[in-house]
């Protein structure tokens, strides 16, 4: 009986995927759990097992294509059923991005190879590597803190892994004595793969089941024979393991060209480097200097995540009649608290005391008092959320991302300070929970930190309203008192910018919201503490 081999939900915040590669052709013998198809998502790639055992039967979407999860992508059959060729590529499939590499975020630090891990012997403690989160479905072994022959104790880390949502430290499921490593260091691997295998007190070790090839046997195509070659300058890309083999062999990676994508440094790469002739490699010169960066015209392919975000742009402006309303907040008040607690709330906090957790209380109270801006439309019902789980974007060298501070208005002032100073340092350094980048209900993009007045921003959906925080700016202002006098004061002014979605909410909802939001900022009267 044929077996239908649909596309996944790789997390509830997922409604497609983008088919990569296959990894089997029609008429091919398949295992069930084999890794049958590689897929890419807004928030992982990964390899996707096959459902059942059998035959490869027919190919439904081909390489490159987008599909809505629960899409039929392939038929299994039983052995002996005659394969159909595979689909070609479909007019109506949205053309996908070129794949990325291994990698599993675009411009990550971490790439691996994905050589299979060898079996693990018989006997001993079987350690795998962990589900970091429902949407993860592999993990790279950046470094083992252990070697074959090692005692370990429980719970005593054994290993770091990387993810595209985490890096982690693994400890060690028992007491004993590390026998076996099964996968080496840079390589990705499937969640629950054996990486290793831990025996009793007295157990053996086993010689590692991976060790790099010998540099002889390299079959990497080499690099062409010149005497020189020119310094490659910006950022390096490579694998752990690649920048160990050079390390260990003194090479600089300037001189290795590196085939993958976005010239990133290849296993296969280095090791062909070191497979020639010390005498033929190539010299390195140093760049010449020159005033300012050229300029060339090149064309590049656009990155998953850039292609994700273009995507999500583009359908919110088409969901949302987008409205916006700007307010000019007189920030004295909170600029000379800042300066007066700002030492003081560090050393006692750990965090340092910014304009945003301000920003962010303020926002939260008037979201409370006017709950339609912090609601979503639900086909032809209004769906208003329980709780304010606040968004701060924040900007990644390799695009944007929206960690969310869930439940905020039971947080305090202090407890917010510390979200979002942890939400964004560890979006940047690639640490974030899956969990914690979905579920926002209103969003704080801070458009002011890179000198703007102000920015117009685009809604998150389906979140009904973004508020976009400009510039903090010392003018003139003319403030008048209770006699009717006027004098001009140099006061600390910030333009704030609401966006809202036209359906739901009315310029009256946006303009009491935004004076609630004012007031609270310019008659700050809450504790910092």
């Amino acid at each position: 009986m044929p077996t239908d081999v649909i596309m996944p939900q790789m997390g509830e915040s997922i409604f497609e995927g983008t088919i990569t590669k296959w990894l089997k052709k029609p008429g091919d013998a398949v295992q069930k759990d084999e890794p049958l198809f590689e897929i890419s998502t807004d928030k992982v790639d990964a390899e996707i097992p096959a459902p059942a055992a059998g035959v490869l039967h027919e190919i439904r979407v081909p390489e490159g294509a987008t599909v809505q999860v629960n899409t039929v992508v392939a038929v299994l059959a039983e052995s002996g059923t005659p394969a159909v060729k595979a689909a070609p590529a479909k007019q109506e499939a949205p053309a996908a991005p070129p794949a990325p590499a291994k990698a599993v975020v675009p411009a990550a630090p971490v790439a691996a190879s994905t050589a299979a891990p060898a079996q693990a012997p018989a006997g001993g403690i079987q350690v795998v590597m962990p589900q970091m989160g429902e949407s993860i479905f592999e993990g790279t072994i950046t470094r083992w803190l252990k070697k074959p022959g090692d005692t370990v104790q429980k719970d005593e880390p054994l290993f770091e892994i990387s993810t595209d949502k985490v890096d982690a430290e693994i400890p060690s499921p028992a007491n004993g004595v590390l026998t076996s490593v099964l996968t080496e260091e840079g390589a990705t691997v499937q969640v629950n793969t054996v990486v290793a295998v831990i025996g009793g007190s007295g157990a053996a070790p086993v010689a590692a089941a991976v060790e790099i090839p010998p540099v002889a046997a390299a079959q990497a195509p080499l690099p062409e024979a010149v005497s020189e070659v020119p310094a490659q300058t910006g950022k390096l890309r490579s694998s752990p393991l690649v920048r160990r083999i050079a390390k260990e062999h003194q090479v600089d990676l300037r001189l290795v060209r590196g085939s993958g994508s976005e010239g990133r440094i290849t296993k296969e790469d280095i090791l062909g480097y070191l497979s020639k002739p010390a005498a033929a490699r190539p010299a390195v010169s140093a760049p010449a200097a020159q005033p300012l960066p050229a300029m060339t015209e090149r064309v590049e392919p656009l990155s998953k995540m850039r292609a994700i975000i273009a995507q999500r742009m583009l359908e919110s402006k088409r969901i949302s009649p987008h409205a916006h309303s700007v307010y000019r907040v007189d920030m004295t008040r909170i600029a000379r608290l800042r300066e007066h607690h700002r030492v003081a709330f560090e050393q006692k906090h750990g965090v340092k005391l910014t304009y945003m957790p301000f920003i962010a209380a303020a926002a939260v109270e008037a979201l409370q008092g006017h709950p339609i801006l912090n609601a979503s439309l639900v086909g032809d019902s209004i769906h208003y959320h329980a709780h304010v789980n606040l968004g701060i974007a924040v900007a990644l060298e390799w695009g944007l991302i929206v960690p969310v501070i869930k439940e905020a208005e039971k947080r305090s002032f202090v407890e917010i300070a510390r979200a979002i100073s942890d939400l964004a340092g560890r979006a940047r350094c690639k640490k974030l929970l899956p969990g914690e980048v979905e579920g926002s209900t209103f969003t704080l993009t801070n458009a002011g930190v890179f000198g703007g007045e102000f920015g117009t921003p685009i809604l998150n959906q389906p979140e009904a309203a973004i508020l976009a925080i400009g510039g903090l700016r010392k003018e003139p202002v003319v403030l008048t008192d209770a006699e009717g006098n006027d004098t001009i004061a140099i006061r600390s002014m910030q333009y704030h910018c609401l966006g809202f979605d036209h359906r739901l909410i009315d310029g009256a909802d946006s303009g009491k919201f935004m004076t609630e939001f004012k007031k609270a900022l310019e008659n700050w009267n809450r504790p910092i503490d």
